[in-house]
């Protein structure tokens, strides 16, 4: 949510800005943490639209990586931070990302810190990223925060990208075929069916089902097109609501061959950005909170916080995870001995090295099942096809002979 805020600084002048936060309290802690006395705090309610845009423009976990490490370099060399985002925003290419830099710019000049600034780009950076900038800033660290960011971005968008490198020709050939569909019932399909209308006599049940759907097709497609349309607008907005996007989350683990590869995803993620928070020097409760937030499930979003909160009573968080049956053994046990020896830190990354792994190993094994599987699609649609239209076109061809 963003919030508009007039507000005092330390030195008494008077402040406007807006903040991004999941709450009210949210907003007035963060601007608390940053030397503001409120004034007036008000939310500003934004465009529901706005988030089916399917043609939004985001910036790049590429160009987070590179804006991280010159900006690394420039504050390590003693480089003032409006002057290293001056110098970042006349050399970087990407238009949305030197919008962000421009309006950082503002921010600081208007005294708000960085990582106030950066925190009003939730699109860009997350709560991870703004936490370690904080606590880099506390102690005097910025440069060193932003150089282990942006090695941590690195290896995010490493395993990201082969996940997606996997599936780009499934999806390809699935998508062709969509098309190959639509535009073989309109215009082929028509002319095979018509065939079959003059021959007469009783037809097979997937012949009479092959000209209804192409009856129906020819003479109403732009409704078939415009009811997948409204369908992936009627989902894609149902997932961005609390309980569709629970619902959806929880599916993810149960999908036939994908669910593992999810669960495995989660689980890297979960590790190196909790491994990312304790170096940063993050307490530990809060650590885990921010996991919970950037985790990108809800599922484990709700289990972190339950652990966040028995880790507040006086638990161990291996003991507040074994009762959980989504984290494995494997992984409770490793934070065990990462907690016994004060290396928790350590285990962690290691952790999350070994989920990736299992990640690329089971990505490349299901891009090999899934060529057969979408062989046995074909091979059903051609099936379907002949027994609906070429046989009996064929016999009648036969009986005329």
């Amino acid at each position: 949510m963003k919030f508009f805020y007039t507000a005092k600084n330390n030195e008494g002048q008077i402040k406007q800005g807006f903040v991004v936060a999941l709450s009210q309290e949210k907003a007035e802690t963060l601007l608390a943490e940053n030397g503001f006395t409120i004034i007036n705090l008000k939310q500003q309610f934004e465009n529901p639209l706005a988030q089916l845009n399917p043609f939004a423009k985001h910036i790049s976990s590429k160009d987070l990586v590179l804006f991280s490490r010159q900006l690394s370099t420039l504050i390590g060399a003693r480089v003032p931070i409006l002057q290293s985002l001056r110098i970042l925003d006349s050399q970087i290419d990407s238009k949305q990302l030197n919008n962000v830099i421009r309006d950082m710019t503002t921010s600081v000049e208007n005294g708000e810190s960085f990582s106030l600034a950066l925190s009003k780009h939730p699109e860009a950076f997350g709560n991870v990223y703004v936490s370690l900038v904080r606590a880099g800033e506390a102690s005097g660290s910025v440069a060193k925060s932003l150089n282990y960011l942006a090695d941590q971005l690195e290896k995010d968008y490493n395993l990201r990208s082969n996940v997606k490198k996997a599936f780009t020709y499934p999806v390809f050939v699935l998508g062709a075929l969509l098309v190959v569909g639509i535009l073989m019932f309109k215009f082929v399909m028509p002319k095979l069916i018509g065939v079959l209308k003059e021959q007469g006599g009783e037809l097979p049940f997937v012949s009479r089902l092959l000209i209804s759907f192409t009856d129906f097709f020819e003479s109403y497609w732009w409704v078939v097109l415009l009811l997948i349309a409204g369908a992936v607008l009627l989902v894609r907005y149902y997932v961005n609501t609390v309980h569709g996007r629970k619902l959806c989350d929880g599916i993810k683990f149960k999908l036939p061959l994908f669910g593992v590869i999810f669960h495995n995803i989660y689980l890297a993620r979960f590790s190196r950005n909790l491994a990312t928070l304790i170096t940063g020097g993050i307490p530990i409760i809060k650590a885990i909170q921010i996991v919970g937030d950037v985790i990108n499930n809800v599922v484990y979003k709700d289990i972190l916080n339950q652990v966040a909160s028995k880790v507040s009573t006086g638990s161990s968080i291996s003991e507040a995870m074994a009762t959980h049956k989504e984290f494995p053994n494997i992984t409770t046990q490793m934070v065990r001995v990462g907690e016994q020896s004060a290396e928790l830190d350590d285990i962690l990354a290691k952790l999350a090295n070994y989920y990736e792994k299992e990640v690329d190993d089971k990505v490349a094994v299901l891009s090999t099942l899934l060529e057969p599987i979408i062989m046995i699609i074909l091979g059903i649609g051609v099936g379907i096809l002949v027994a609906g239209v070429l046989l009996p076109i064929y016999n009648l061809a036969s009986t005329v002979a």
